[in-house]
């Protein structure tokens, strides 16, 4: 795709470098057209402020979505990121039968969990609406913590590549057609991403930082997207966006007040690079 067009679903905090602030610029540019349709505005994200101010977005979804009906509005990629609610799950699955162009690619990154826990607004019943939108994905972008909820295996800190293939096998059960797992590590100081592409998995391994923010998963997935629209395949865009999120931490940890989140801007550069 020369100019691909993409939507991506996600909610936005104002101040916060994460969701919607992040994948903008971020897809923006990789050279791709880059439609929003925001589930939520907060006035910051919820990691380590307070007091932020919320709102819902929910029923705004299907006016939305029946006006880019009614004008024929059609997408090349649908990208999703925090979805705040099980209904908000339902409306993606209805623009990905009715928005996306015949042969265009639905991506999906299941941001619910973290470190063994679903994030403190949602369940069970939220992880099974959740796996109704990845087993129609094309690819799916879960951390360890998001696949073991989808599969139902354990989670473990310590694994080896026997468990990593489960996990990837659960998720392809559902019906995800491609994997990549983020966030795995077999060695001290290392983690990577596993990827499962036309029916083989290969790893990208990466240093592992000792800080990090929040913010940096929707970096990976945002540049992941970017690449991908780009002519990348799913093993290389993974790389990319390993590479270009690694970068964005370090440019983070040299200014300590900056906790809040990634400076992914300084290092669009390398990102433009790696495109070429």
């Amino acid at each position: 795709m020369a100019y691909p067009k993409i939507l991506t679903v996600q909610d936005i905090s104002c101040v916060g470098q994460c969701s919607l602030t992040v994948a903008l610029p971020i897809l923006s540019a990789c050279g791709v057209e880059t439609c929003v349709l925001p589930s939520a505005v907060l006035s910051t994200h919820t990691a380590g402020f307070t007091g932020y101010t919320f709102r819902d977005l929910t029923e705004d979804i299907p006016a939305i979505a029946a006006h880019w009906k009614k004008e024929g509005i059609l997408f090349d990629a649908i990208y999703t990121g925090y979805l705040g609610s099980a209904e908000q799950i339902a409306y993606v699955r209805q623009l990905a039968r009715d928005a996306l162009r015949p042969g265009g690619t639905l991506i999906v990154d299941p941001a619910m969990a973290d470190n063994g826990k679903l994030y403190p607004a949602f369940d069970a019943a939220f992880v099974e609406e959740m796996k109704t939108l990845c087993a129609v994905a094309d690819y799916v972008l879960p951390n360890i913590t998001e696949a073991s909820f989808l599969t139902g295996l354990p989670y473990r800190t310590g694994y080896d590549a026997a468990y990593i293939a489960a996990l990837t096998d659960g998720l392809l059960a559902l019906g995800a057609k491609n994997v990549v797992l983020t966030g795995v590590g077999y060695r001290t100081g290392k983690t990577g991403v596993s990827v499962f592409e036309n029916g083989e998995i290969r790893y990208y391994e990466h240093e592992l930082l000792p800080n990090g923010c929040h913010g940096t998963g929707d970096v990976y997935a945002s540049a992941f997207v970017g690449a991908f629209v780009r002519g990348k395949d799913g093993y290389d865009a993974a790389r990319i966006a390993a590479d270009y999120t690694v970068r964005c931490i370090r440019a983070t940890a040299k200014e300590k007040d900056h906790w809040y989140g990634p400076k992914f801007e300084t290092e669009l550069p390398f990102l433009f690079s790696a495109l070429r």
